[in-house]
C-alpha cells in the first residue's frame, strides 16, 4: 500500500513538474510574444521550403491564450530562378490565429487571417512542369495546400498568376469590407483584369462569410466575369475560405457566340447565335466538370453535361449533349454558314458571291491552329430539325479530336424519313487537311422518301439506296470537295413510279395525251433497276453511268458537274422500248449552278426536230409532219446486275449480254483529247 502512494505521488510530481514547463513556456512566449524566435523560425522554415524566408520587422508567435497565434512584418519567401518577380509572397503584415491541434494533426485550420499590403505571384514555367508554389523540387517537393480559413480580413492585397503555356496573366485586387447587414459578417470583396490568350477579362466577386443564422463556417463566393462579349456568372458555398475542390458551384453564361466562350480557352467551335447556359461546376484535380447544363443557342435548345481537364499534351474536352428541337439556321454553322444570314434570309444567307458568282459551297476555313490545342470527344443527340425544306430528324453524332484528326463517326440521321449513316474523317495532321467522306443511305422506300419532302407518293413503291465515297484536301468544304475524287452511286431495285413522271421524263406527247383523256394518270409504271453515279476526278463528277430501266423505256444520262466551280451540266434521254406516234425524245436538260440550277425539257435537238416536222408538213401534207415525232421503239433492255451492284459504265450490258453504248464512255487517256465536250464542260 505505501508503494503504490509512493508511485502516484510520483506521478503526480512529473505531472505537475510538465503542466509547471508548460505553463512556463506558455507565460515565456505570452510575455515576450515569442519575438525570440524570429531566427530560428526563418532558419526552419527557410530550410522546410527549399526558399529564403526572412522577417523584416515584428515577429510574434505565442499562445493566445489557447490559440496559436502568430504576427509578421515585412515577410518575404522567395521566388525560383525560372520566374519574372523576385518574390513569390510579400506582405506588410500577417496576423493569424490557428487551432493548436491543427497544426499537429491534419490540416491546418486557420480561425482567422488578416494579411495587409500584400503581393502573391503565382507562375509555371515555360514548359508547364514547374511552378512558383511547389516547395523543395529537390527533395521531392510538393505544392503548396492553403490551410481552412474561417475567416479572413485583406486589405490592399494583390495576386498575380501566370501561365506562360494557357497564355494566361491574371491581377487581382482584394479589399476587406464589413457589411452593415446583420445576417454578413466580414466580406472579402475583389476585382480584377486580365488575359486569357488574345482575349482581355475583367472581373468582381466577393467571398462572404456568413454568420450562425446563414450557416456556421462556410462562405458565400459570388463573381461575375465579362469577357469577349460574354458574361459569366458563378455561385456557390465553400467549406473554407480557399476550398473549392469538390465544391458544386452554379454557372450561369451568356453572349453572342458559343465560338466566343471556348475561344477564351482556345477551343474551337463552330459559331452560333446568341446564348444562355446554366449549370453546375465542380473542380476535382485537373478537371472541371459541368452538369444539368440547360439552355439555348438561336432558337434551338440544349442541354447535357461536358468535362474539361487540363492535362497533358493538350487539354481534353468531353460531352454529352442533346437537343430537342434544333432549327435549321442553327445547324448552318456547323458545315460553314453565317447562322445569323440564314436565319434572317433563309437559304439565300447560304449564297456567298465570289468574282460574280454565286456559291453555296461553304468556304469557311477550318482553323487548324485551334484543333492543336486540345482533344475531345462528344456526343451529341437531336431530335428534330425545324426546318421548311429539309425534313431531318434523329440526329446522332459520335466526335473524336485527337491531335488534329478530327473524326465524324459515326454521323447518322433520318432525311425525309430515309435513314442516313456516314463516317466523316478530317485529318489536318496533313497540310493542307486531307477529308474522306463515306455517306450512306440505307435501302428506303421512294414513296415514303418523297412523302417525306411532302410529295404525294401516288403509287411509287420502288426503294433507293446510295453512297457517296469522296477524298479531297483543303481547309474548307469547298476547296476539299473540289479536289476530291471517288464515286457518288444511288441504286433502285424492282419497283414501281407514277406513270406520269415517267412519260413527261421522255415528252412522250402521244401516250401521255392519250392517258390523259383516258384518265388513268396513277397507272404504276415497272422499274426493273436503276442506277444514278458519277466517278469523281479532282472535283469534276461525270456520269458514270446513270441507266434506269423501265417496263416502258431506257432513261439515260450523260454529263456531270464541277465541285469547283459549281455548274451543273447534266442531260437525260428515254428511249422507249415501244412503237410511238407522237415522241419528243430529246435530252432533258439539267443545267445552271448548286445555288440556281434550272431544268430544260425543250432542249435544242427537240427544237430541231420540231423544225424538221414543220418542213416535212410544209412539203407534203400535215400527216407527215408527225414523221420526225415517231418513236420506233428499239431502246435495248438493261441487265440488271451491273445496275445493282453500281458498276460504272464500262460494265453495264443489254440483256442480251452486249456492252451498251448509251451510258456514257470511259475517261480519254492521258494522250487522247475528246473531240466536243457536252454542254461545254464535259
Amino acid at each position: 500500500m505505501p508503494r503504490t502512494r509512493r508511485r502516484r505521488a510520483i506521478v503526480v510530481r512529473i505531472l505537475l513538474w510538465v503542466l509547471a514547463i508548460l505553463f512556463a513556456v506558455w507565460a515565456i512566449l505570452f510575455i515576450t510574444k515569442g519575438r525570440f524566435l524570429r531566427q530560428p523560425f526563418e532558419r526552419i522554415v527557410s530550410s522546410s521550403l527549399d526558399r529564403q524566408v526572412s522577417v523584416g520587422g515584428d515577429f510574434q508567435l505565442y499562445f493566445a491564450p489557447i490559440s496559436v497565434k502568430f504576427v509578421a512584418e515585412a515577410m518575404r519567401i522567395s521566388n525560383p530562378d525560372f520566374t519574372t518577380r523576385p518574390d513569390l509572397f510579400r506582405a506588410a503584415r500577417i496576423e493569424a490565429r490557428a487551432a493548436p491541434w491543427s497544426l499537429v494533426f491534419g490540416r491546418t485550420r486557420l480561425r482567422s487571417f488578416d494579411l495587409s499590403d500584400a503581393a502573391i505571384d503565382l507562375e509555371w514555367d515555360a514548359a508547364h512542369r514547374r511552378n512558383s508554389w511547389t516547395f523543395g523540387e529537390d527533395k521531392g517537393g510538393e505544392p503548396l495546400q492553403l490551410p481552412i480559413i474561417d475567416r479572413a480580413t485583406l486589405r490592399n492585397t494583390q495576386l498575380r498568376y501566370r501561365d506562360p503555356q494557357m497564355r494566361l496573366l491574371a491581377d487581382l485586387d482584394f479589399r476587406a469590407i464589413t457589411s452593415a447587414d446583420a445576417r454578413i459578417g466580414d466580406a472579402v470583396r475583389f476585382t480584377g483584369r486580365g488575359q486569357v490568350r488574345d482575349t482581355p477579362f475583367t472581373l468582381v466577386g466577393a467571398l462572404l462569410s456568413p454568420n450562425e443564422t446563414v450557416g456556421r463556417g462556410r462562405n458565400r463566393l459570388q463573381m461575375l466575369v465579362r469577357a469577349a462579349k460574354n458574361r459569366i456568372t458563378v455561385a456557390g458555398d465553400l467549406p473554407g475560405l480557399a476550398d473549392i475542390e469538390g465544391v458544386p458551384l452554379a454557372v450561369r453564361a451568356r453572349g453572342r457566340d458559343i465560338a466566343e466562350l471556348l475561344g477564351i480557352i482556345g477551343v474551337a467551335v463552330p459559331h452560333s447565335r446568341a446564348y444562355r447556359l446554366q449549370g453546375t461546376m465542380v473542380k476535382d484535380g485537373p478537371a472541371y466538370a459541368f452538369t444539368r447544363v440547360v439552355g439555348r443557342f438561336g432558337d434551338s435548345d440544349l442541354s447535357g453535361s461536358f468535362t474539361a481537364r487540363n492535362v497533358e499534351p493538350r487539354l481534353h474536352m468531353s460531352a454529352d449533349l442533346r437537343t430537342r428541337r434544333l432549327d435549321i439556321a442553327d445547324v448552318a454553322a456547323f458545315i460553314g454558314y453565317d447562322p445569323d444570314a440564314v436565319a434572317a434570309r433563309g437559304s439565300e444567307g447560304a449564297v456567298t458571291v465570289v468574282g460574280g458568282t454565286r456559291r453555296i459551297l461553304p468556304d469557311a476555313r477550318l482553323r487548324v491552329d485551334a484543333l492543336s490545342n486540345f482533344d475531345a470527344d462528344l456526343r451529341w443527340r437531336v431530335g428534330v430539325v425545324r426546318s421548311r425544306n429539309v425534313p431531318v430528324s434523329d440526329i446522332d453524332l459520335t466526335l473524336d479530336l485527337d491531335d488534329r484528326r478530327l473524326s465524324l463517326s459515326p454521323l447518322s440521321f433520318s432525311m425525309a424519313r430515309g435513314d442516313v449513316s456516314s463516317d466523316i474523317v478530317i485529318d489536318a495532321r496533313q497540310r493542307p487537311a486531307v477529308t474522306r467522306y463515306d455517306i450512306r443511305l440505307a435501302p428506303t422506300p421512294m414513296g415514303r422518301l418523297l412523302a417525306g419532302f411532302g410529295v404525294a407518293e401516288a403509287g411509287t413503291s420502288g426503294v433507293i439506296r446510295g453512297r457517296i465515297q469522296l477524298t479531297g484536301t483543303g481547309d474548307t468544304v469547298h476547296d476539299s470537295l473540289a479536289s476530291s475524287s471517288g464515286r457518288i452511286a444511288f441504286v433502285m431495285p424492282a419497283g414501281t413510279f407514277w406513270t406520269r413522271n415517267v412519260e413527261l421524263s421522255e415528252l412522250d406527247i402521244g401516250t401521255f395525251v392519250q392517258k390523259m383523256f383516258e384518265r388513268k394518270l396513277e397507272e404504276p409504271v415497272n422499274i426493273n433497276c436503276g442506277l444514278i453515279a458519277f466517278s469523281v476526278r479532282r472535283g469534276v463528277a461525270t456520269a458514270d453511268p446513270i441507266l434506269i430501266d423501265t417496263r416502258k423505256n431506257v432513261i439515260t444520262g450523260r454529263g456531270g458537274f464541277s465541285f469547283a466551280t459549281e455548274v451543273i451540266d447534266l442531260g437525260f434521254e428515254a428511249d422507249s422500248k415501244r412503237f410511238s406516234l407522237f415522241s419528243g425524245q430529246s435530252p432533258v436538260a439539267l443545267a445552271g449552278r448548286f445555288a440556281s440550277p434550272r431544268i430544260d425539257p425543250i432542249s435544242g435537238e427537240l427544237l430541231g426536230r420540231v423544225g424538221a416536222g414543220l418542213g416535212l408538213g410544209a412539203l407534203a401534207a400535215p400527216p407527215a409532219a408527225l414523221l420526225a415525232f415517231i418513236d420506233p421503239g428499239d431502246a435495248k433492255a438493261a441487265a440488271c446486275g451491273p445496275v445493282l451492284s453500281g458498276a460504272p459504265a464500262s460494265r453495264q450490258r443489254t440483256t442480251e449480254g452486249d456492252r451498251r453504248d448509251d451510258v456514257g464512255r470511259e475517261a480519254p487517256k492521258a494522250e487522247e483529247r475528246p473531240r466536243r465536250k457536252f454542254l461545254g464542260i464535259f
